[in-house]
């Protein structure tokens, strides 16, 4: 589950803004066809911070029912006791591997931090992702509380989405030791993270290419860095196009171009700017999606 590519997925929302159960599953088999590995549900990417908690907790239990693939559940909150309330859940209802975010707005210290991920991770016995991602937390996740963390049994990996590769290299140079992986949380940087020791990515593009990410990390760890490189500034505009604005704007935009389902985005979340969603159908038509 901690190697190669796993989608973050997006949540398509109906007319009347409730999951759309089939939308989901249809995007899951898009992905699933792509060869990913496992895909990530319930992450920034799929609006997470606009569900309910039920919302939340269906949300997970589709996926789980939906995917052929292990799916690793974003399971994280500032508050602890709600994170360990959606880890639970997420272990009862069969996914894989929790996803848990840094605790954002809080900005606790590395007693508090520390203290926050072994109260998660002690409440369940499935596999625990950190996810390190400053620019949506406020605060990057320090090396020796990454250390610490990664001595605990059922922490296993960190998506790390710092956009720091010497970071990405010290904490892989000294978790060596440890049952430990690095996951890239960035698909603009996959490719020499994963040439660092990087197990994989939690990627964006690979809702809309997932085929070519597979490839790349493939490609990377096989050592074939002319095809890695390829792939790396074929897919670059597109992953650039993605970030114009704040995921998941333009990638749920790129999804409903190539045809899958999307839906609505959710408040305060609004559709693309008309110049940044050109800059995606260009991209999308250079690569021949549309």
């Amino acid at each position: 589950m901690f190697e190669g590519v796993l989608p973050a997925i997006i949540t398509p929302f109906t007319k009347a803004d409730t999951i759309d159960k089939t939308g989901l599953q249809q995007n899951i088999e898009f992905v699933e066809n792509g060869g990913v590995s496992g895909i990530a549900a319930c992450g920034t990417t799929g609006e997470s911070a606009t569900l309910s908690t039920a919302e939340h907790m269906e949300l997970i239990d589709i996926a789980v029912d939906c995917a052929k693939v292990p799916i690793l559940a974003g399971t994280g909150s500032n508050n602890t006791a709600e994170a360990i309330e959606l880890t639970k859940h997420a272990e009862d209802a069969g996914a894989a591997g929790a996803l848990v975010i840094s605790p954002y707005y809080n900005k606790p210290n590395n007693t508090g931090l520390i203290a926050h991920f072994k109260a998660i991770a002690d409440a369940v016995d499935m596999p625990i992702v950190l996810y390190n991602v400053p620019s949506r937390t406020g605060q990057d996740m320090p090396l020796e509380v990454i250390f610490e963390l990664a001595k605990v049994d059922n922490i296993l990996a960190i998506k790390e989405a710092s956009g720091n590769l010497d970071k990405v290299s010290q904490i892989i140079e000294n978790t060596m030791d440890e049952d430990f992986n690095v996951i890239s949380g960035e698909d603009g940087l996959t490719m020499p993270i994963v040439g660092l020791g990087g197990t994989g990515v939690i990627s964006v593009v690979a809702n809309v290419v997932p085929e070519k990410m597979v490839k790349l990390v493939n490609a990377t760890k096989d050592g074939d860095l002319k095809t890695a490189q390829q792939l790396h500034y074929e897919m670059a505009p597109l992953i650039r196009a993605l970030f114009t604005e704040t995921n998941p704007i333009p990638v749920k935009r790129a999804v409903e171009l190539i045809g899958l389902n999307t839906g609505h985005l959710r408040l305060p979340l609004a559709p693309i700017s008309s110049e940044n969603d050109q800059k995606l159908v260009d991209c999308l038509k250079e690569l021949g999606c549309i």
